[in-house]
């Protein structure tokens, strides 16, 4: 997965019962976002979703320097 503008972002998941956590990891500024959702919910889905709290994240990083 990839940004625009920007270097391949890392999606690891680790299933724990009936749930998978889900994390994003930019190997560029060394942040890491992760969330938790069903086990029986699609990869895309949480990778998206992990996705879009990596990025909330580098925003508000970017907004508070």
């Amino acid at each position: 997965m990839t940004a625009a503008g920007q270097g391949p972002i890392y999606v690891e998941f680790v299933r724990q019962g009936n749930v998978v956590k889900a994390t994003a990891i930019d190997p560029q500024s060394g942040l890491e976002a992760s969330i938790v959702g069903p086990a029986s919910a699609p990869q895309a889905m949480l990778a998206q979703a992990a996705r879009r709290k990596l990025d909330y994240l580098a925003r508000k990083k970017d907004s508070s320097s």
